[in-house]
């Protein structure tokens, strides 16, 4: 039976730029955009780029229909957490916004460019359009256990959604690589604080 810890400190806002956090980014108006492999592979590729030259540290995630759940903190030489996913919320606006004005296959284009101009237009921050919602609601991971129930969580989300049986059936997720495969789809840095962490015996 996993410990429920109490809602860290600080509430939902990134207190420490170099601290561990569960985050959530959602699609404005909860749209299913990731359904489509393209949209999936832009998330992937922009992880991966930050990984390698932003300095993010991403130890678990998930992407499902329309929002993604990420473990993850910032390198030391990094600018900080906040700018790491201040970039990378961007660089994926474009991204999706750029597939889906090239796609003339795409059967939603019109409608997708509709609910992203209205949403944009309700805030300040974008020219145009807006793909993500504002609030990350970022939780600081200020325990082992705690940061065990979220990785927990963030891996059972396709489970839970009843898309697999099995966590590691879902291709999109950092649940193989908990289980020491090979095959995921992004290198994580595995989380381990010993099994007896977060847990009690039942």
């Amino acid at each position: 039976m996993l410990i429920t810890d109490d809602s860290p400190p600080g509430g939902y806002k990134i207190t420490d730029q170099y601290a561990t956090y569960f985050m959530t980014f959602t699609v404005v108006g909860w749209i299913d955009l990731f359904t489509r492999k393209e949209c999936a592979q832009i998330l992937l590729d922009s992880f991966k780029y930050c990984q390698d030259n932003k300095g993010l540290l991403l130890y678990a995630y998930v992407i499902m229909s329309s929002h993604l759940h990420l473990v993850a903190s910032a390198d030391a030489t990094s600018p900080g957490f906040s700018a790491i996913v201040r970039d990378y919320k961007g660089f994926t606006s474009r991204k999706i916004l750029a597939w889906m004005k090239d796609n003339p296959k795409e059967s939603r284009r019109d409608w997708l460019d509709v609910v992203f101009k209205y949403h944009g237009k309700y805030n300040s921050n974008n020219e145009v359009h807006q793909v993500w919602q504002q609030n990350n609601r970022p939780m600081h991971c200020f325990s082992p256990a705690f940061t065990m129930q979220k990785i927990d969580y963030i891996h059972f989300n396709p489970v839970a959604a009843g898309l697999v049986d099995r966590a590691e059936d879902y291709r999109y997720s950092s649940a193989r690589n908990y289980l020491g495969r090979t095959d995921g789809l992004l290198d994580v840095h595995v989380l381990d604080y010993g099994p007896m962490i977060g847990y009690v015996p039942l």
